[in-house]
């Protein structure tokens, strides 16, 4: 399954189609220093990967919430921060985890330590190969292994939906409150990541200072550019660092002659 050596290789992407992990000859360059806006995320993600290094515990984690807000980018900036300390990354498709004990099985025993990758991870409500997933967070008979954790995002807290017929099965016991049997496996499902950061839209002088990291150079009118930026967030419906880079990636000299700074704030 793994035709290389982990030592060449820092990141691969598993592919159900011949069943074997590709090795990652591009990876993403960004670095911790080009977020903003999510120091304390950081700080603990951080935190957590330095103890997995270091053989101590540490926990699986789940980095949810709104779209474009860098979860995915902080795990990316995580891996490439640490991967000359021994840190390999694995890129798992949430519909390939049906596969997922086999690939921690072929990395079990290597010297390294591996982050498995799950972006955008949630499962519709009949989907049942979550309990792949399940398994390897916190094993079954066999304990996961020490060198394996995973970093996920999502969209959702319970990764599963809830819905409002799920609450009507809850019943009172004691004068407490017990969830019935569907939202206890739902709700089972998130709580086997010890470690849940949740990111939430920018506000606008986060934003701004995201267009100020990506315009470092810009020798022109900044207010006029801050306003062309701000007509983009409102266009796009929320304001985050992948709402800027697309403004950065588009942007146009031209567009500061229609900017009036006597109409705009």
């Amino acid at each position: 399954m793994t035709p290389f050596d982990w030592k060449d290789v820092y990141a691969a992407v598993w592919r159900s189609n011949p069943g074997r992990l590709r090795p990652i000859l591009q990876i993403d360059p960004v670095a911790l220093a080009d977020l903003l806006g999510i120091e304390e995320h950081i700080s603990r993600l951080k935190k957590n990967t330095e103890r997995f290094l270091a053989g101590q515990g540490a926990n699986n984690a789940l980095l949810w919430g709104a779209r474009g807000t860098g979860k995915s980018s902080l795990i990316k900036a995580i891996f490439n921060h640490y991967r000359q300390a021994g840190l390999r990354l694995i890129e798992v498709d949430r519909d390939d985890l049906i596969q997922l004990a086999e690939i921690v099985d072929a990395i079990r025993d290597q010297d390294y330590r591996f982050i498995v990758f799950c972006d955008d991870l949630s499962f519709d409500a009949e989907e049942r190969h979550y309990k792949a997933l399940k398994h390897v967070l916190e094993g079954s008979v066999e304990l996961p292994p020490r060198n394996v954790l995973i970093y996920a995002t999502s969209n959702r807290r319970h990764l599963v939906p809830d819905y409002h017929h799920d609450n009507l099965a809850a019943r009172q016991v004691n004068g407490e409150i017990h969830p019935g049997e569907s939202v206890e496996e739902k709700i089972a499902l998130a709580d086997r990541f010890g470690l849940c950061l949740s990111f939430y839209p920018v506000p606008q002088p986060t934003y701004l200072g995201m267009i100020d990291r990506l315009f470092a150079d810009f020798s022109g009118d900044r207010r006029r550019l801050h306003i062309l930026a701000n007509r983009f967030a409102i266009e796009r419906g929320s304001r985050s660092g992948r709402v800027a880079k697309q403004f950065y990636n588009q942007y146009d000299p031209a567009d500061l002659a229609d900017v009036s700074l006597d109409t705009e704030q």
